[in-house]
């Protein structure tokens, strides 16, 4: 399975994971997650279907039996709003279309989003698309789309820490939120997915 070794690779490298992160997913020790990016083990049958849900690919993909079509763009919905609870497939606030390469496509499942509001000005401007990739967590630092408190989904820095959340705005005149393990637990507080890109709107 050598197609499988550069893949993993590759997939692991774009949703900043570490093996350690993989392997935890799995329930398997880091160095038997190693062993399949070195390619000194192939991972069992229901490894590689983890895999594939988890790096939001197919199993062919993963084997190399399938390619994305170059020539072949994928489109996505974008949102004005969404609420918590509500199923994506459910949500009827479809403002737009945009249109993501099939080899970001082939990376995971992804929605767009209308940005409401000035909290990430001057980056992001009220008006202005994202891309999420949905994806229930993400690395410290990183913009992703939250839910808080059951109301529709906010775009935020995350900064994690051990007591707790902080949801930050770039915009230096909103105040940064900070939530503790049990508010986000309570609340709750539930990250939707991580913003991979920003289409500005002129």
């Amino acid at each position: 399975m050598e197609a499988i070794v550069e893949k993993l690779k590759e997939l692991r490298k774009q949703m900043g994971k570490t093996q350690a992160d993989i392997a935890r997913y799995l329930g398997i020790s880091y160095p038997a997650y190693a062993h399949y990016e070195s390619g000194r083990r192939d991972p069992d049958p229901h490894s590689l279907n983890k895999l594939a849900d988890y790096f939001g690919v197919s199993v062919d993909y993963l084997l190399g039996r399938k390619e994305p079509d170059p020539s072949k763009g994928k489109r996505i919905n974008v949102y004005g709003e969404i609420a918590a609870g509500i199923p994506i497939e459910a949500v009827e606030d479809i403002v737009d279309l945009e249109e993501i390469s099939p080899d970001m496509a082939a990376r995971g499942e992804y929605i767009a989003l209308r940005i409401k509001g000035s909290s990430m000005e001057p980056r992001i401007m009220d008006g202005d698309v994202v891309i999420i990739r949905l994806q229930d967590d993400v690395q410290n630092g990183e913009i992703a789309a939250v839910f808080v408190n059951g109301d529709s989904a906010t775009l935020k820095r995350i900064k994690k820490e051990k007591g707790g959340l902080w949801l930050i705005s770039l915009n230096q005149a909103y105040s940064p939120m900070f939530y503790s393990q049990r508010e986000c637990q309570e609340l709750p507080i539930r990250i939707l997915g991580k913003m991979v890109e920003l289409r500005a709107k002129f």
